[in-house]
């Protein structure tokens, strides 16, 4: 649940920064306007908009119904990719040092104070050697089993809510595409209405179709960027753990010896 509040308190703060900026692009461009015409009446020529400004009047003039969505697609799945990427960098250990303290605990300490050096260390790493050395007088073989079975635990927790992310990347572009047919749906319909095939309202209806593809895709690009360095942040710490559990047992078997 914590989690879950977290990535819904992220999406509000971005939500209302977006709102905001609209809010304040939007005063700005009144007042910049009634200035210019005041000051400039006769003046036929448009200012040249900011990319701030400009990224806004595309957005306006996709329509609000689909922009809308591919744009709560964005912020969603950005909440949830920096929750994931604070999460995983919080879990990432140092796996060497933690070793040389586990193996040093067990030589003075013996298995106890070895558990002790996991308990104050955090990440999966640590919670592995843990589980797996509170079943050493169980056996090697118990050993293995929690060492295996608490690594897979430890996986579906860095792995969880990534699958969101994936969606989002694939809904975005799918909505944009939406968009666009039922643009030049509804441009058609305007020819139809017409009686006449008038290049003003084939153009103006295709330009307004084609803008929900492109921030679709857009959306689609910025998520698979975070997504692909999530991944590639799991499978470190994976490949991390699986080099781990196989240390903790050779520290086992020759602290046996």
């Amino acid at each position: 649940m914590k989690r879950l509040f977290s990535i819904l308190a992220i999406a509000g703060m971005m939500a209302f920064g977006t709102v905001n900026a609209n809010t304040n692009a939007i005063t700005t461009s009144s007042a910049t306007t009634v200035a210019t015409t005041i000051q400039e009446p006769d003046s036929a020529a448009e200012p040249e908009l900011g990319f701030t400004q400009e990224l806004k009047k595309r957005f306006i003039e996709g329509g609000p119904g689909f922009m809308g969505i591919v744009l709560l697609c964005l912020i969603l799945g950005l909440a949830i990719a920096i929750e994931r990427i604070i999460f995983l960098n919080l879990s990432t250990t140092n796996t060497k040092k933690l070793t040389q303290n586990v193996e040093d605990a067990l030589q003075s300490g013996g298995v106890e104070a070895a558990k002790e050096v996991c308990r104050n260390t955090k990440g999966p790493v640590a919670s592995i050697f843990y589980q797996g050395l509170d079943r050493t007088d169980e056996g090697m073989d118990a050993v293995e089993k929690a060492v295996v079975a608490y690594g897979g635990v430890q996986m579906g927790q860095l792995e969880k809510n990534v699958s969101w992310i994936s969606l989002f990347i694939a809904l975005a572009p799918m909505l944009g595409f939406m968009g666009t047919v039922i643009g030049m749906i509804q441009a058609f319909d305007k020819i139809e209405a017409a009686g006449d095939m008038q290049p003003s309202l084939v153009a103006g209806g295709i330009k307004v179709a084609l803008l929900t593809t492109v921030f679709g895709l857009v959306v689609a690009i910025i998520l698979q960027v975070f997504y692909n360095y999530i991944i590639a942040k799991i499978d470190s710490i994976v490949n991390d753990m699986e080099d781990a559990s196989i240390t903790l047992m050779d520290l086992l078997i020759r602290n046996k010896k």
